[in-house]
């Protein structure tokens, strides 16, 4: 795990290249979110981002997301917390309680429980559809055949806030090609929201038309097992 010291100065050079991506993309600097993905990291790691004024964060666990912003919340003004990992439908209750933007909306069970529990509780976190672009068996997302059907269902079946979409390339091919075909469903559907890029591919992501992109190891360093994390927090 990285000291303090290494996780601000990471957060600082990922900024600053992300900014040096964003500009030689013809972009405005600071255009493109930031998501600081926290799954996993201790309260201490998470409180090092915070001191040094970083909002945006991700989750990909509800009860972990709950158990540790909750907290957080009460310390920290205006938080951004993205859910990005795998949303069950029976904790749509919950997530809608907990954050500000759900980025894994993929299938129409889902849709309708978000949509039960935003209308109950007056509460409508933004929502990101999952878009599976390499057609991956073990992975979640609605297959790009299907991407504007729901989009569409979600919108007026459902009418949840949908503003964006998501997706995560396969790890063993180039990512562009992913990023492009995410922004062409993006345009036609008339979504300003495109959530990709990770540690490892954010900088391509910036120059494809990355609204937001999500990075975890390359502020935090090696991502602690939840045992250990939880003996840090």
């Amino acid at each position: 795990m990285n000291t303090e010291n290494q996780i601000a100065s990471n957060l600082a050079l990922v900024k600053s290249r992300l900014r040096d991506a964003e500009v030689s993309a013809g972009k405005q600097a600071g255009s493109v979110t930031l998501v600081a993905i926290a799954k996993t990291q201790s309260m201490e790691a998470v409180q090092c981002l915070l001191g040094s004024g970083h909002k945006v964060f991700g989750e990909n666990k509800v009860q972990e997301a709950i158990e540790k912003w909750q907290v957080l919340r009460d310390q920290y003004k205006h938080i951004q917390l993205h859910m990005v990992g795998a949303l069950q439908s029976n904790k749509s209750k919950l997530a809608v309680m907990c954050f500000d933007v759900i980025e894994t909306l993929d299938r129409p069970n889902l849709a309708r429980e978000l949509s039960k529990h935003m209308d109950k509780q007056d509460r409508r976190p933004e929502c990101f559809v999952q878009v599976n672009t390499g057609e991956e068996r073990q992975k979640a997302g609605v297959l790009p055949k299907d991407a504007d059907k729901f989009i569409k269902s979600c919108r007026e079946e459902f009418n949840l806030p949908v503003t964006g979409l998501m997706c995560i390339p396969p790890v063993a091919e180039e990512p562009s090609p992913h990023f492009v075909f995410l922004a062409q469903i993006a345009d036609r559907n008339g979504l300003k929201n495109l959530s990709m890029g990770m540690s490892s591919d954010y900088l391509v992501a910036a120059r494809f038309g990355a609204t937001h992109v999500r990075v975890g190891t390359a502020i935090f360093g090696k991502r602690l097992q939840d045992g250990e994390a939880k003996k840090r927090s």
